[in-house]
């Protein structure tokens, strides 16, 4: 009976819509989509930030524009219920609802998890669910589904659950997480952009904010399920086995990303080495710590590796690095004149520091000249370090041939045997 009572429907509605009564249905939902287009244009503005949840890169590809484009639509079929039969309008509510669901898990996805291959699957999965909910509903087989599905059900003690709580539950589950991370991507963001503070407090303020508020939404989540959160002490018990004996890794790890930041004993901008690596921190998350060097290459090293191993930090106290390069002159060369000169070429380099400016020494009587020192001090090695030791170099070998000093190199001369 039921699935005649679905074919009869969905023959209604095609019948519907062949009737001349869609024409100005037609009409409505352009209108609709037309405002709806002007309102998030207008209201998005010239300096709005691009890849928000609200506006999305464009006007048509955020969460607002078929919000309101929904709204409309809802309002225009409760205006002409009493002129016209709904047809088109029937068909345009559930394909908005399920555009808007398909945006809002998309947009807040991308915002929480940017990098994440496995939240890509799992916007895919939501659109195939949203568009099947959408045909299921139109051809009114939703009905049909959703009471097999609370036919199927066991008992668990006192309690009877069928697949349609579950369905119910985790769908539930699913809107109260992404509107956890809507909240904390836009607290996040307005932390990250705060100018006042140190970034890694406000780092570890907004990985703090983020999990706190997961974990709150996974509880409202499980309740709106009908789980009963008495036994999650239980769950508790064998999640923290688990940890003893499987995850003790993946926690320690976490717990070393929260002191690294609160200790304040690595920042965001220091360059360090650590395994032989060395470069500069770009992120600090709360699993890993990401580390890129000069020359492009990043490395990600778990936190507890950066609390247990030796850390070589060139910027914790002071982000003056101290630099030298060596160049040998001819034994006779009248080091009182040159060396004052060569100071000075050194310190003319842009890069170079005035305080604690360049110093010159004789380190060494070579089997070739004498050999001399030029220890020197920059503050931005993250700029690198090999480019300010070249100008440092050209600077010396033009002093020196303006000059006329030579800079002695073996000889070798071959005799031919008679």
């Amino acid at each position: 009976m039921t699935r005649a009572m679905s074919t009869d429907e969905l023959g209604e509605l095609v019948d519907s819509l062949l009737r001349p009564t869609v024409l100005p249905e037609a009409a409505v939902v352009v209108l609709c989509l037309a405002v709806a287009w002007v309102l998030v244009r207008l209201l998005r503005g010239r300096d709005a930030q691009p890849g928000s949840i609200w506006f999305g890169e464009g006007v048509i590809d955020g969460v607002l524009f078929p919000v309101l484009a929904l709204l409309l639509a809802m309002a225009a079929r409760w205006f002409l219920q009493g002129w016209l039969p709904p047809a088109l309008l029937r068909l345009v509510v559930p394909v908005l609802m399920s555009l808007v669901v398909i945006r809002l898990t998309v947009r807040v996805l991308h915002r929480a998890y940017p990098q994440s291959t496995f939240m890509r699957v799992v916007e895919r999965w939501v659109s195939w669910v949203a568009w099947i909910a959408v045909a299921l509903w139109i051809t009114g087989m939703l009905p049909l589904l959703m009471t097999e599905l609370g036919a199927v059900a066991w008992t668990i003690g006192n309690s009877r659950i069928s697949l349609r709580n579950l369905l119910d539950g985790g769908l539930t589950a699913v809107l109260v997480l992404m509107v956890a991370l809507w909240v904390s991507a836009a607290l996040e963001a307005k932390l990250m952009q705060a100018t006042t503070g140190s970034l890694a407090v406000r780092k570890m303020a907004a990985n703090t904010l983020r999990a706190l508020l997961l974990f709150i939404g996974l509880m409202f989540a499980l309740s709106a399920a009908g789980i009963d959160l008495t036994a999650l002490g239980v769950l508790g018990g064998a999640l923290g086995v688990g940890i003893g004996f499987g995850l003790q890794k993946l926690a320690a790890n976490y717990i070393s990303g929260f002191v690294i930041l609160a200790e304040r004993s690595m920042r965001i901008g220091d360059v360090v080495k650590v395994d032989g690596f060395e470069g500069r921190i770009t992120d600090i998350t709360t699993r890993y710590t990401l580390i890129r060097a000069l020359n492009g290459r990043e490395s990600i090293v778990p936190n507890e590796m950066m609390i247990t191993q030796r850390v070589e930090n060139s910027s914790l106290a002071d982000p003056k690095v101290a630099l030298n390069t060596v160049v040998q002159v001819a034994y006779g060369t009248d080091l009182a004149s040159v060396m004052p000169q060569l100071v000075a070429a050194v310190a003319a380099v842009p890069r170079v520091l005035s305080d604690p400016g360049p110093g010159i020494q004789l380190s060494s009587f070579a089997a070739d000249g004498l050999e001399l020192t030029l220890p020197f001090w920059i503050a931005d090695s993250h700029n690198g370090t090999g480019n300010v030791r070249s100008e440092v170099n050209l600077a010396i070998l033009a002093t020196l041939n303006r000059l006329g000093v030579d800079i002695p190199f073996p000889q070798r001369v071959l005799r031919q045997a008679p």
